[in-house]
């Protein structure tokens, strides 16, 4: 695919007011198309699709149907936003998300949270695949993301700031809500289901980390190492949404251990963690009107 086709916002030069123009056309085209207030948004990752079928939809809309929003160019990324319910929650979702490996820089990348804020969304559940460097991850196992490392080059904020949208230095120091992390940890222990927890590491990509790539992010820090999620965290708490993410560990990423892994072998690993994945982002979703009335 062309990529210079299909980015749809133009960033050369970058004008701040024609984004927000665009933010607000793309909103009010989502909401023209349906009745759902959502207040829960939805991003699925690689080969975590499933979450979708779940959902009470009254109205999905393949991304190439709303204006200035990006293409989903990876072929296991569906591209569409479905609205509806899940568990009598209103809620957005996309299936499929965009990256900065694709072409796109991370203002694109990030151009539908923007819209889901816009839409009204107070929380914004993320899921990814990634690539597991504790020892004590397995494949398929499901890590609750604690924190972040971005490195990416790249940030969502660069560049003019939108005081409407958030502050000019939004404060990190808790950027995945502890409430949330606690719901989720109550919820995997009721389900019984074996959660891990750890620090998430945003690289470019698209191409996979080599043994001494693996040894130094392991070093600095991180449990699980992944191409996205990173921009759209900090675009959200730019804008006060409370946020959970969790990665879906496809692989093992054990320097002195390493064996070669292709695609079908990450969605395979997908593919065995989704239902409990599904069934934990359900069950935390049930628990969202509690959330809210302790907060009151």
């Amino acid at each position: 695919m062309d990529m210079t086709a299909s980015a749809s916002i133009d960033s050369q030069p970058f004008h701040i007011e024609q984004y927000q123009q665009q933010v607000h056309e793309a909103t009010a085209a989502v909401r023209d198309a349906t009745s759902v207030q959502p207040r829960l948004g939805v991003i699925l990752g690689t080969g975590l699709g499933q979450l979708a079928e779940e959902i009470d939809v009254e109205v999905t809309l393949p991304y190439d149907d709303l204006p200035h929003f990006p293409l989903s160019t990876v072929e296991t990324h569906d591209g569409r936003l479905h609205l509806g319910h899940l568990e009598d929650v209103p809620v957005v979702a996309m299936q499929g998300r965009f990256h900065l490996y694709e072409g796109y820089d991370a203002r694109e990348v990030t151009f539908p949270v923007r819209v889901m804020a816009g839409l009204g969304i107070d929380t914004l559940f993320i899921s990814n695949a990634a690539g597991g460097m504790n020892p004590l991850f397995r494949r398929a196992d499901l890590m609750l993301i604690t924190d972040h490392i971005n490195l990416q080059g790249d940030n969502p904020l660069v560049g003019p700031n939108v005081e409407d949208w958030g502050p000019r230095f939004p404060d990190m120091s808790a950027p995945y809500d502890p409430e949330l992390r606690r719901l989720v940890e109550d919820e995997a222990l009721q389900q019984r289901t074996k959660l891990r927890r750890g620090v998430y590491v945003a690289v470019v990509g698209p191409n996979l980390e080599t043994r001494a790539e693996y040894r130094f992010l392991r070093n600095i820090g991180a449990d699980a190492v992944g191409m996205s999620t990173v921009p759209e965290v900090i675009v959200a708490r730019h804008m006060g949404l409370r946020v959970m993410a969790i990665s879906v560990i496809t692989d093992e990423c054990f320097p002195d251990a390493l064996h070669p892994i292709d695609i079908e072998d990450v969605l395979a690993a997908a593919a065995e963690a989704e239902p409990r994945l599904t069934a934990l982002m359900k069950g935390v979703a049930t628990r969202l009107p509690a959330v809210e009335e302790s907060r009151s």
